[in-house]
């Protein structure tokens, strides 16, 4: 078995060319005897893999990697298979896709506490792997990857290497962070870039599937539902088509008009079973969800916003989506990512409980929060700001 699995793994290395390296790359320790990368599918994981495995073969260390979705190794212990590579001297254990391996938190537990070996894995279910029966999560490092920033997609498409900033710095020296960035990025329509970013740029295979972008987006959230949260045991078959109809409510909804009653009713979905299925697709990326600003009992209740997980899945699904729909996706996926978002009375997002954010165009004014403090404004379709108005491109920069 082992024998076969390097064979795979020299075919797979072929075709795994990409030297782009993604944010989380450099962030995660990969010291950890066991490191867990969840996200969407098609973000790029497997990539981040196979970079990894090239890393770790040029240090002369014994790493294998190993898809648990191979049909071959339907019905063969995983156990059996990492003994064999122990024996053989092996040193970094790469598995990708370890939710289609049936209980495979169990096996997982079981590779931490028998063997000396560094486990680096991916998955599709953050929940799932933390709240596994095994108690699996206080023996992970877990990171989460997210789709390409607006700073990645020009990176990469620009061939160019761009600096990512923290909400404060980009906060107090945004009109510096753009001085600098324009001389790097001289003969670039930046608007231009962001809003071909907003409609196909968040996720990598954009690169490679340009022409078939939306179907290949479509049959990326059809795999997620159909095999991932199925095979988590999240969901029946006979009942994934509800989840793909409610992709279609929400994204016809505004997220500043939340009716849960009349979600459940347009996706023909229980109230009960609705905040089931809207956590399972927030778990498989595909839902973005905003609290509140409470504490308390309060806390515990449902979220306050809905969103699509990115504007890319905003394009693919609506026929016609609204652009403050489009402005406070694109703000809230790239700030959720490091920061705490919830939802206010008195602005569209207050942010790590400290920054008060308004989302609008380029004529949008302070009136609605202008007695608050640390209050911004962000635009949209402006290429620099002033004070504390802020391009709203100049969010995609934060990873």
């Amino acid at each position: 078995m082992l024998e076969k699995l390097y064979k795979y793994q020299e075919r797979l290395k072929k075709l795994q060319l990409i030297e782009y390296r993604r944010y989380l790359y450099e962030e995660i320790d990969y010291s950890d005897k066991m490191v867990a990368i969840f996200g969407a599918r098609g973000v790029g994981k497997t990539t981040l893999l196979f970079q990894y495995l090239k890393e770790l073969e040029e240090a002369n260390k014994k790493a294998l990697y190993i898809s648990l979705d191979y049909p071959f190794l339907t019905g063969v212990d995983l156990l059996e298979v990492v003994e064999e590579f122990v024996n053989d001297g092996g040193e970094y254990l790469l598995l990708d896709e370890v939710h289609r391996y049936n209980d495979f938190s169990s096996y997982l537990k079981s590779i931490y506490d028998l063997y000396d070996i560094n486990v680096l894995f991916t998955g599709s279910s953050a929940t799932s792997i933390l709240n596994a029966k095994s108690d699996l999560s206080r023996r992970v490092t877990l990171y989460n990857l997210n789709g390409f920033s607006f700073r990645e997609y020009v990176e990469l498409k620009f061939a160019l290497k761009l600096q990512s900033h923290s909400i404060d710095s980009l906060l107090s020296e945004h009109t510096k962070i753009i001085t600098n960035l324009t001389a790097e990025t001289e003969k670039i329509n930046i608007l231009s870039e962001f809003k071909e970013y907003l409609k196909t740029g968040y996720y990598p295979f954009y690169f490679d599937k340009q022409t078939s972008y939306y179907q290949s987006l479509l049959n990326t959230i059809n795999l997620t539902i159909d095999l991932d949260l199925t095979s988590l045991g999240l969901i029946e078959q006979k009942y994934t088509y509800k989840l793909k109809k409610l992709l279609e409510v929400v994204c016809e909804s505004k997220p500043f008009e939340v009716n849960y009653t009349k979600i459940a009713a347009s996706a023909e979905i229980s109230r009960v079973k609705l905040y089931d299925y809207i956590s399972y697709l927030h778990d498989g990326q595909m839902l973005l969800l905003v609290d509140e600003n409470v504490s308390g009992v309060k806390k515990i209740s449902k979220p306050a916003k809905i969103y699509l997980n990115n504007t890319n899945l905003l394009y693919a699904y609506c026929d016609s989506a609204e652009k403050g729909s489009i402005r406070e996706t694109f703000f809230a996926n790239q700030v959720s990512l490091k920061y705490k978002l919830n939802v206010v009375k008195n602005g569209d997002f207050l942010v790590d409980k400290k920054y008060l954010f308004e989302i609008g165009g380029k004529n949008k004014s302070f009136k609605q929060i202008k007695d608050e403090t640390n209050s911004f404004v962000v635009q949209d379709e402006i290429e620099v700001g002033y004070g504390n108005k802020i391009p709203l491109w100049l969010f995609g920069f934060l990873y």
